[in-house]
């Protein structure tokens, strides 16, 4: 029964996008929306989003502060104390956390997701003396301060304005910073390569790559630079080390570059299924469709070893949610040598429990092992596996969890 339901549902939602004209439905009996609506604004941050319009339903996703969602139809239920309103296929939102609106709903390609360099915030470091931050920029540094931040810190600035002689940056936490106190972070231009069907591709993960006549060979003058790609005709085994070659009497060596190794597709995954390989060793991501690899890069995996807090668990796993930016810490932990906080990390996938693959900014040491345990990608990466795999998270959504009809992508890390 359940299953036809949702079904049902589903195929409503899907006649209802067909034709723009319909209007949102509610019980028989029950009052109608009011004529011209068109959307719902959500009124609060990461307001939630149920499978069913019931207070215990599980947890679809969440949605952004005054985005504007499409608004299909509106029914009564248990834990809401007005009606539920339906915002897509298994999505349903309070009334109490939202504003009827006339203005027509974000489409699918609505919002801007970054600024072309994979980052949706411009992002920036708190300098060596640290900063202080405050809530409303008429007193900003004139009274004691809402917060301080240590040094090293990262913060999303998503407003610039001037209060005198000085320039503040509001936060995603809403803080006002002095922009004296904040180094912004740099752009990385460095992304992944295409792949038709073969795994053919390595990258330069040391400063500079050198070529050989020949594996163990001389070598020549020829010199290749650091995260450039480079397409592989061929690999040999020599004193336990890789060697590819990338044109006639042209080798590198695994010593300086970084290459996928072919695979085969887990039980789990279907035919046709989307997939992600993720290779401890080498570094290294391979995206597949099936059996066809379609997308290589690097990565920085945990530099834990074993069961370590720090490692990325090796095995077979789903992605359980993404987020489209979530804030990353560990001043909880009261153990640790040094405190890191990172507000609006970008593009996270979590595939278990706290890790997942996501954007990073802070480092460039792609290729080599350096996170906490998470899946580091440069953020033009991270931005283009965040749209390939699912769930799907809808324009104006903050976050989504899979369904019984959408699930999660496979990771596998090895």
């Amino acid at each position: 029964m359940r299953r036809a339901v949702v079904t049902f549902a589903l195929a409503l939602f899907a006649a209802q996008i067909a034709r723009a004209d319909t209007l949102p439905w509610v019980d028989p009996g029950d009052v109608p929306l009011p004529s011209g609506v068109q959307s719902v604004e959500i009124v609060r941050a990461d307001e939630p989003l149920l499978v069913r319009p019931r207070g215990q339903a599980a947890r679809r996703g969440s949605a952004a502060e005054h985005a504007h969602l499409p608004l299909y139809g509106a029914t009564r239920g248990p834990g809401c104390p007005g009606r539920w309103l339906s915002v897509g296929p298994l999505a349903w939102v309070c009334e109490t956390g939202v504003r009827l609106s006339f203005v027509p709903a974000l489409s699918a390609n609505a919002a801007r997701e970054s600024f072309g360099d994979g980052l949706p915030y411009r992002y920036h470091f708190v300098g060596q003396n640290g900063s202080l931050g405050y809530v409303n920029l008429r007193t900003a540094e004139d009274i004691a301060p809402d917060a301080e931040l240590q040094p090293g810190f990262a913060v999303a600035v998503v407003e610039v304005a001037r209060k005198g002689n000085e320039s503040y940056g509001l936060t995603t936490h809403g803080l006002w910073l002095p922009m004296r106190d904040l180094n912004p972070a740099r752009r990385f231009a460095f992304h992944g390569e295409d792949l038709d069907g073969d795994v053919n591709v390595g990258w330069v993960y040391e400063k500079s790559a050198r070529v050989y006549e020949k594996p163990g060979g001389r070598r020549s003058d020829e010199v290749h630079a650091e995260f450039e790609a480079l397409r592989i005709l061929e690999t040999k085994e020599r004193a336990k080390h890789r060697w590819f070659r990338i044109g006639e009497g042209r080798w590198v060596n695994d010593h300086e570059v970084r290459a996928p190794t072919p695979t085969t597709r887990p039980p789990e995954v279907g035919e046709h299924e989307r997939w992600i390989d993720v290779e401890i060793d080498n570094q290294v991501l391979v995206a597949y469709e099936g059996d066809r690899p379609v997308f290589g890069t690097l990565v920085s995996t945990g530099r834990g070893k074993g069961k370590s807090i720090q490692a990325t668990p090796k095995g077979t796993h789903r992605i359980w949610v993404k987020l489209r930016s979530s804030d990353m810490t560990n001043l909880q932990d009261q153990e640790a040598s040094r405190y890191y906080a990172i507000e609006d990390v970008p593009w996270v996938m979590y595939f278990k429990k706290g890790y997942g693959l996501h954007g990073t900014f802070w480092h460039r040491s792609f290729g080599h092992v350096k996170s906490h345990g998470c899946v580091n990608l440069a953020p033009l990466d991270a931005e283009r596996l965040f749209h390939w795999t699912s769930p799907r998270v809808p324009a104006g959504w903050t976050a989504a969890l899979p369904t019984e009809y959408e699930p999660g992508t496979v990771i596998r890390v090895r």
